[in-house]
């Protein structure tokens, strides 16, 4: 069982990879704040940003999840999904 260290440093570079491809100040983003409507996000993102999380924590997701990875919540629960079908 991991500990809660790797769990949080898993959301941050989360974060991190999903605030870069936005353009987002990550200090400005919050779990639940939406990526399109808060932070004027487009739709070509989310297809860099399952790219970038399929190629850093080596997981498949299916494109069908995108309409759930809305926010920040919803990305953390896809790759814990995508991780824990592997």
């Amino acid at each position: 069982m991991s500990s809660s260290t790797s769990v949080d440093e898993k959301h941050d570079q989360i974060k991190e990879i999903v605030s870069e491809i936005l353009e987002i100040d990550p200090a400005e983003m919050t779990t639940t704040s939406l990526f399109k409507e808060d932070h004027d996000a487009d739709s070509l993102g989310a297809i860099e940003i399952l790219s970038a999380l399929e190629r850093t924590f080596g997981v498949e997701i299916d494109q069908a999840e995108l309409t759930r990875m809305v926010n920040l919540e919803g990305v953390i629960a896809v790759v814990n999904e995508a991780a824990a079908a592997q």
